[in-house]
């Protein structure tokens, strides 16, 4: 952090404090060249992310429609919302940390598909079915013998 007095570039944080809504950071800093204090603040930056479509188009990233698609793959099935919703998690939390700007739906989907088969098979194939658009029972059965 830069001094905006002497412009050294050399301080120590004395204290540091979120702020209300715990979406920044004050932190009262002194710089090692002059002896002055200064305050920061420092804020998460997320990048919107994208999404293209297999049609081509762009939508904003939305973790809601990956935990619908869950939630009905998992119907009836022994998997907790907890475990969805780390799932969900999972996968926006990798997006991010790709500094992606935009990312596939096929990325997404197999995102989704690898952490969804660790956790319930059936799961997994019915997720598998609506995400691959199974055209005949023959790419299907294909499908299921490579399990």
């Amino acid at each position: 952090m830069r001094c905006p007095f002497c412009k050294c570039e050399s301080s120590k944080v004395l204290d540091s404090r979120a702020n209300e809504e715990n979406n920044s950071i004050r932190r009262r800093r002194e710089c090692l060249g002059c002896g002055k204090r200064f305050t920061t603040y420092e804020t998460i930056e997320s990048l919107p992310i994208l999404v293209i479509k297999k049609n081509g188009s762009r939508q904003p990233f939305d973790i809601m429609k990956i935990k619908r698609g869950l939630i009905k793959a998992c119907e009836k099935r022994p998997v907790s919302l907890n475990q969805i919703d780390e799932i969900c998690s999972q996968i926006e939390k990798e997006l991010q940390n790709e500094l992606v700007q935009e990312v596939s739906s096929n990325e997404i989907g197999e995102k989704v598909m690898d952490k969804l088969k660790k956790i319930d098979e059936v799961s997994y194939v019915r997720f598998a079915s609506v995400y691959r658009q199974f055209k005949d029972t023959t790419n299907f059965i294909k499908f299921l013998n490579e399990l």
